[in-house]
């Protein structure tokens, strides 16, 4: 699968976890074509997956975040107004812009831009037009689970 090919699997899917095992689907276990045991870095296309993530973080049309159980989430521009609506549900953590920069000199510099700091004029605008149960809807069950959970 290639970074353009990746990027449409998070298209059509809206909401997807970078690695982890959750209640979306998973990007490395998709590119491996298997569930991965252990760390990705660890598995023989560690190197296939890390250069999908690096293409993904360049692309002006997905969120990298913590949405999904606190683990890395690839939320798709199309669904940036519903995550805006039913940001409520959500823990203000969860919403935050993770970009992740390695120095030159190898280091790992993680930046986060809090919510709604990351979300542009336009999906600020299409979000007032939602309601929750619509933005829920879009979200998926993941979603509207977490909003049963909140409410209780």
């Amino acid at each position: 699968m290639s970074p353009d090919e990746a990027i449409s699997f998070i298209e059509r899917h809206g909401i997807v976890l970078a690695s982890a095992k959750g209640p979306v689907p998973s990007l490395a276990a998709t590119l491996v074509g298997e569930p991965i045991k252990g760390s990705w870095w660890a598995h023989p296309k560690g190197q296939q997956i890390f250069s999908t993530f690096e293409a993904i973080a360049d692309s002006p049309d997905i969120l990298s975040c913590r949405l999904v159980d606190g683990k890395v989430t690839y939320v798709h521009r199309r669904l940036w107004p519903a995550l805006i609506r039913a940001a409520d549900i959500f823990p203000a953590k969860n919403l935050a812009r993770v970009d992740q920069e390695h120095t030159v000199a190898g280091h790992h510099i993680k930046r986060e831009t809090p919510f709604p700091d990351w979300a542009d004029t336009r999906a600020k605008a299409l979000a007032q037009s939602l309601t929750e149960p619509e933005a829920l809807s879009a979200l998926g069950d993941w979603a509207a689970a977490q909003a049963k959970k909140r409410s209780k």
